[in-house]
């Protein structure tokens, strides 16, 4: 577990194309594999053809086409970084709720596609639960981990459902969902609102989200259509609506588990463990890489849906600090 008492000294590095930046908290460097790494892949459904995430692949591309990007996101992770350091000195208190209008634009090519009201709802259902600690299943949480879960006091509210029928059949993730112009729907005032796109993105990838500090244009997240919510036409194992809870996490400044790369990488949360690697399927407890047990029943690693549980202390203090004055989505808290 890294300690939560180490100053955070911040080092923004952007490797790999990937706009990684990396906090100087780290332990020893050395990848421990154990004989229960064998378990973590267990139950996956065609992993080689199933992408859960692709917002690491999507910052890489918008990285490279966007020069300011990279500076943007820095001053981002600089003030997430200060409203920590003054939350945890008991200068800023920030309790109150913050509630979420959420558009869903609905692109579909047949009625599979077109999803009913009663599956977005229950995919809002799910969000506001998971995002308050009210989730079901939190009994599940290791008593390594139980403390650790968080109530973000973050909520969202279904504000309109926007329906485009296409003769297109996928979209890629080059966002030209996020455009009539192309035949998609255009964005609505992503200053105030979450945009969630559900259009079949193609190739076997469940959803993608934007990261702060990127184009108000195609700001939101985008899910295939089978992968939200937890009724109508959903396809286990990917059926409970957290596909939508890992990608909103994105959304809201929030990285991988495991970092996105070795042991020396970090997701910028002084209480998640390090690690190297995702972990699939409904992996049994403890599995053990970088000197310590993964948290994989996190929201942000890449288990199966009935197996993720939680966000974090460290976690929920990132997501409020976008909302932050002078936060990139401070537009969601001002009158």
């Amino acid at each position: 577990m890294k300690n939560n008492n180490i100053i955070l000294i911040i080092t923004i590095v952007f490797s790999l194309g990937l706009g990684s930046s990396c906090i100087d908290q780290k332990k020893e460097d050395k990848k421990v594999t154990t004989p229960k790494d064998a378990v973590k892949n267990q139950g996956v459904t065609n992993r080689d053809t199933i992408r859960r995430c692709h917002t690491m692949n999507v910052l890489e591309k918008h990285l490279a086409k966007t020069p300011d990007l990279r500076s943007r996101m820095e001053k981002i992770e600089e003030k997430c970084q200060d409203f920590i350091k003054l939350r945890r000195q008991g200068k800023i208190k920030d309790t109150d709720t913050i509630t979420i209008p959420t558009i869903v634009h609905v692109i579909y090519s047949d009625e599979n596609d077109n999803i009913s009201t009663d599956q977005i709802q229950s995919q809002m259902d799910v969000l506001n639960k998971d995002f308050s600690k009210t989730n079901t299943d939190i009994d599940q949480i290791p008593e390594e981990f139980l403390t650790l879960s968080a109530d973000s006091k973050i909520q969202f509210e279904l504000d309109s459902i926007i329906r485009v029928p296409t003769t297109r059949k996928t979209w890629g993730t080059d966002d030209q969902m996020k455009f009539s112009s192309n035949g998609g729907s255009d964005v609505i005032d992503s200053s105030r609102y979450l945009n969630i796109w559900i259009c079949t993105i193609g190739g076997g990838i469940l959803g993608y989200a934007q990261f702060p500090g990127d184009s108000a244009a195609t700001d939101g997240i985008v899910i295939t259509p089978q992968y939200f919510g937890t009724e109508g036409n959903v396809k286990a194992p990917f059926d409970k609506g957290r596909t939508t809870t890992h990608e909103v996490g994105h959304w809201l400044n929030l990285r991988h588990i495991w970092g996105d790369g070795n042991c020396s990488k970090d997701d910028f949360v002084a209480d998640t463990p390090f690690s190297d690697t995702p972990n699939y399927g409904c992996p049994q407890y403890p599995i053990v890489h970088c000197n310590s047990n993964d948290m994989t029943m996190n929201y942000m690693d890449y288990v199966d849906d009935a197996c993720m549980h939680l966000f974090t202390d460290g976690q929920m203090e990132r997501m409020r600090a976008v909302f932050t004055e002078g936060g990139f989505r401070e537009g969601f808290i001002k009158e």
